[in-house]
Order: structure tokens, then sequence, then C-alpha cells
């Protein structure tokens, strides 16, 4: 069941503020908070950027799988890459005990947020345009998501207002 779940787990577009949202919703929640990104550079010694740069968005996108499958979290606030959902088994694996929160932000609002989509470390192909990528992933957040959030006009405290709001009703 979905109260029984320890982990908050936020999924989104790169630019949608996972990151942000998941310290802030860390503190309010008095759960412990991880980055997988930054898991990632950690473990690597290098940024995403590079990793693509040097070794394709592909090997990115396993690299990530892998950290997620290898994670093992209690009472966590989880911020995914952007693309974990490309990855049904690590997907899985990590529903089995997180609430997954999509935050749902328009293209024209991560437009502005993400300002050089070529050196954020994006896994897309080569030939992918922003909007091309947020169409594409925009079915896999929904597939995956417990929970949407419309992040649209918001802050970041009613974001994680909302949150809260919603895993309480869940609760």
């Amino acid at each position: 069941m979905i109260n029984q779940k320890s982990n908050i787990m936020l999924i989104g577009m790169p630019g949608a503020g996972k990151s942000t949202i998941g310290i802030l919703l860390a503190k309010h929640a008095s759960k412990n908070f991880i980055d997988t990104d930054v898991l990632i550079q950690v473990n690597h010694g290098k940024g995403l950027q590079q990793i693509v740069d040097k070794e394709g968005f592909q090997a990115l996108r396993k690299i990530e799988e892998e950290v997620l499958l290898s994670m093992k979290c209690v009472d966590f606030i989880i911020a995914t890459g952007g693309s974990a959902v490309y990855s049904d088994k690590a997907m899985s694996m990590l529903k089995e005990d997180a609430i997954t929160v999509f935050l749902d932000v328009p293209l024209d609002e991560l437009q502005k947020r993400v300002g050089n989509f070529d050196s954020r470390g994006i896994t897309k192909r080569p030939d992918q345009t922003f909007e091309d990528l947020f169409q594409e992933r925009l079915n896999l957040y929904n597939t995956y998501a417990d929970i949407t959030v419309s992040c649209n006009r918001l802050n970041q405290d009613e974001v994680v207002d909302l949150i809260m709001e919603h895993i309480n009703q869940k609760a």
C-alpha cells in the first residue's frame, strides 16, 4: 500500500526542480535526501556531461540504472536523474518502497530553467531536441507516477506543501 512506503522518489525532466524540492521535502518530512545525479558524479569522478561526451548518452543511462538498482534506502527522499524512467527494472524495484512523485513542469518553463541544453548532462540521442525529449519522457513519467504535481506557477514551498498534502491523503 502507498502509505506503508518509507521513501519518496521524485521524477521529472531536467530543470523540474527534483534536487531543490527534494532537499526542502526532506526537511519538511524529516527524511534523508539523496540525489542520484550527485551519486553518479561522485562515484565516477566526473560530471554527467563529461560522461555523455566521452562515453555516450547510453552509457550514462546504464550507469544511472546501476546506481538505482544498487540503492537500499529507508526513509529517504530520492531525486532521480531525468532519465531514470528509461529503466523499467530500476523503477519497478524502487517503487516497491517509494511513493513516486512526478514534478510536472511545462515545456516552456523547463527550457528557461535548463538554459544550455547541450552542456547539462542530459541523456538524449544526438538528433533529439529538448521538445522531442520532453514528449518522449512525458508518457514514462505518467506511467511510473503515483502522484503527479503540476508545478506550473507554484513556488518551491507550494510544491512541497502540495506533495505532502497528496501523500497525507493517500495515508
